[in-house]
């Protein structure tokens, strides 16, 4: 199961997030209280897809595509050269398939700001620095142990000069996952874990005030710089969200409406954080399970038969494929098969997201 990690200064709202999207009751603090450990838990991947599905097939079990959430220590300046929880925060970054940093833009005199003012800008800028100092960091002591040795081997003779091209990419404080490499290159660091190249999406925290007029100090230039390193941005209200989890069904829909939204913003930050990993999802149905699974795009039909058991994809067939527009718009398995919309389709079949699949097979 691939995971994120849940990554801040102290007091943005990192451990309500995390309570919300998971489900856990992990106790905040106001306060930076100096915790080195990780609180670690799973969400569900909401999907209005799975919700119809199950409408139309009425099973014993939905079940939604997952992942794992951590919550990680809060950063402070100077995390990269171990200050603070430095050490702590990044191991637990490199733990980590992707990242959801939140900044505070909410006011709020009771709890207190490390930097002692608020400044999202500056607060996401911190975070980047401190990850690319860390990659630097590494970099520079890797760079230093093989010209030092006492004999350079092949290997290391042709890492040498991939690492001082990462080098001169990172001092221009440049994260690595906007530096090209050639297919070579990239299999020589390989083993190496690299904090900028982590998928990143920005959750800035507001108040009530400010989630209501849409607008907080700085927006326009956090938006900007996010958006010219390549970062998906969801702005939330997690006292709202909070409030929004403790209401039933029909006393929620009010309170949608009177926001003028139609679903929790945590729902968007877990389909964000989905996409931003390059993850889709393909749908298997019936009267025992509707469910769905979880997918790296470009996967081709035999390795997503994978994902529901080995032998699926020692013993691939065929896959039946239906798309989930087809089925959403005729309302039956056999009305789509009457209109000629189901398809057989081999192993090399790209699965495309949404797709509903049978898997044949024999082993």
């Amino acid at each position: 199961m691939l995971s994120c990690g849940i990554v801040g200064l102290p007091t943005v709202g990192k451990t309500t997030l995390f309570n919300l999207l998971t489900g856990a009751r992990v106790q905040k603090s106001q306060f930076f209280s100096g915790r080195t450990d990780a609180n670690v838990g799973i969400a569900r991947v909401p999907d209005s897809r799975i919700d119809l599905l199950s409408r139309l097939f009425n099973p014993k079990k939905t079940t939604y595509a997952q992942m794992e959430v951590t919550d990680l220590p809060g950063l402070v300046r100077g995390s990269s050269q171990g200050q603070g929880v430095g050490n702590a925060f990044l191991d637990g970054v490199r733990q980590v398939d992707a990242l959801v940093q939140v900044v505070r833009a909410f006011q709020n005199e009771d709890v207190l700001h490390v930097e002692e003012s608020i400044d999202p800008v500056r607060d996401m800028e911190t975070i980047n620095f401190e990850l690319l100092m860390a990659d630097l960091d590494f970099v520079d002591k890797r760079i230093t142990r093989i010209r030092q040795g006492k004999k350079i081997t092949p290997e290391q003779a042709k890492e040498l000069p991939i690492l001082e091209k990462c080098m001169a990419h990172l001092e221009q404080e440049q994260p690595f996952s906007t530096l090209e490499l050639t297919q070579e290159e990239q299999e020589s660091l390989q083993n190496y874990t690299f904090l900028t190249d982590k998928p990143m999406l920005v959750v800035v925290n507001l108040d009530e005030n400010q989630f209501a007029e849409r607008e907080y100090p700085g927006r326009q230039a956090l938006i900007d710089k996010a958006a010219a390193k390549g970062l998906p941005v969801v702005e939330l209200c997690v006292q709202i969200e909070e409030e929004i989890s403790q209401l039933d069904a029909e006393d929620r829909e009010l309170f949608f409406e009177e926001l003028g939204i139609s679903e929790p913003a945590i729902n968007r930050v877990m389909r964000v954080a989905y996409e931003t990993l390059g993850l889709i999802s393909f749908f298997t149905v019936g009267a025992d399970e509707v469910r769905a699974w979880t997918i790296k795009q470009g996967a081709n039909a035999k390795s997503a038969a994978g994902e529901i058991h080995s032998d699926l994809e020692r013993g691939f067939i065929r896959a039946e494929v239906i798309k989930y527009a087809d089925l959403a718009a005729l309302g039956s398995e056999v009305k789509v098969k009457e209109a000629g919309k189901a398809g057989l389709e081999g192993k090399e079949y790209v699965v495309q997201d949404g797709d509903i699949m049978h898997i044949r097979f024999n082993v």
